[in-house]
């Protein structure tokens, strides 16, 4: 397999059509064509069907353009790395991250790194399991700090724990039932909840409806539109209590402190494993380790 195939094929798949492609890279449509046959045929596959929709990647095909991906990427954050050694542009690091240390480590991370790196592009990204996976095993991100259950993830996946994320209800200051001391108790909220696959918030509604308590769901995917729905309605919601606990993040919010204790969720590192990082990502990765211990994120009085 040749660099100029993979990067045929990850353009392809880019553009949605072999025309697409070929004039993205400025090649003739034969060339292009030529490239990918050639590719087929040392695979012994065929990797793209065409039809009156345009070009449809095969199982073979969507297979290997995963894998291409991330070749290509490392091969480039490769070539980033060595000029930028010797003197040339700085490198760019992109890390999934989620909310839960925004309002914590976040920002001295940040300080810090800026001070120590200062010609390294960052790119931070929301830490969703639904595009943290798949950005890692592509090669987009090159490492995340998010919430995880190790034995759900891909081999491929290599998990560091760090440290427990307490997720706990939260409502405006003067909600009606935060004087609820039983999940029973709650029968009658209605919640607001981002259910992307993995959240913490998905994991309850399971958990809820273990018990028979289906809930009343408003779904939301956006951090900030959910934090003003509940803080401006009777709205009910589900997040990292250290966010909530913030005086900026979490002003006019209060957690349910009288019911009894959601389980904790393991907070880590997850990079491919096997794939060695950046020096930048690597010395980023440090600091988000070393500041998360320090501050551990358990929340005020949970301890245990």
């Amino acid at each position: 397999m040749k660099d100029h195939q993979l990067r045929a094929l990850i353009k392809v798949a880019e553009e949605g059509s072999i025309r697409g492609a070929a004039r993205a890279l400025h090649l003739s449509q034969s060339a292009l064509t030529k490239a990918l046959r050639e590719l087929e045929a040392e695979l012994g596959a065929k990797l793209l069907i065409r039809s009156y929709r345009g070009v449809e990647f095969t199982p073979a095909g969507k297979r290997l353009l995963t894998r291409a991906r991330l070749a290509l990427s490392t091969l480039d954050k490769a070539r980033d790395e060595i000029r930028w050694l010797q003197g040339g542009a700085g490198i760019q690091v992109t890390a999934a991250v989620t909310t839960a240390i925004a309002s914590t480590a976040l920002p001295m991370v940040l300080n810090e790194f800026e001070r120590e790196l200062p010609d390294v592009s960052l790119r931070f990204v929301e830490g969703m399991l639904t595009t943290v996976l798949p950005g890692l095993l592509e090669g987009h991100f090159d490492f995340a700090i998010a919430v995880a259950e190790p034995e759900q993830l891909p081999y491929e996946i290599a998990f560091e724990p760090l440290t427990r994320i307490f997720s706990e209800p939260v409502a405006r200051e003067g909600h009606p039932l935060l004087a609820a001391t039983d999940w029973s108790q709650m029968r009658d909220a209605r919640w607001v909840l981002n259910l992307t696959t993995g959240s913490s918030a998905q994991q309850l509604v399971s958990w809820l409806d273990t018990q028979g308590r289906s809930p009343r769901i408003v779904r939301c995917d956006s951090p900030l539109l959910m934090m003003e729905l509940i803080r401006r309605t009777d709205l009910v919601g589900f997040g990292p209590r250290v966010f909530f606990e913030d005086p900026l993040s979490g002003c006019g919010l209060t957690c349910f402190d009288a019911l009894p204790r959601f389980p904790a969720h393991a907070l880590g590192i997850l990079k491919l494993r096997g794939v060695p990082l950046n020096l930048g990502a690597e010395r980023l990765a440090a600091l988000f380790k070393r500041h998360i211990n320090e501050q551990a994120l358990v929340p005020r009085g949970l301890a245990t």
